[in-house]
């Protein structure tokens, strides 16, 4: 899945770091700067839900905004989701170009 979404935006221009997991993720992000995070939901060691909230409490990543593509599509888990400070949503399997609009929708 990381190598479909790092083919969909590199194709479009756009520079991609990807993490394994979300600790991995959140170290990186302590030491680069981005326009646009996107994490999926289910992931070990720290998930998105959890990767979110700890993004969203620094003053570095609080205004950043966070896409969520994951499989999940229930309505509590976008409500938790969006609680802990997403922007947006995408379900799996996403469509390049709807997930290429999303990205330059929402990057500054």
């Amino acid at each position: 899945m990381r190598a479909l979404l790092n083919h969909a935006l590199t194709a479009q221009g756009f520079d991609v770091a990807q993490a394994e997991d979300g600790l991995a993720a959140l170290d990186w992000l302590a030491l680069n700067e981005v326009d646009v995070v996107i994490t999926d939901i289910n992931m070990p060691r720290l998930d998105g839900f959890g990767l979110i909230e700890r993004l969203r409490e620094g003053s570095r990543h609080r205004d950043r905004p966070i896409l969520v593509l994951t499989t999940e599509s229930s309505e509590e888990k976008k409500a938790r989701a969006r609680a802990a400070g997403a922007t947006g949503w995408i379900v799996k399997p996403f469509d390049p170009a709807k997930l290429v609009a999303a990205v330059r929708r929402v990057a500054h």
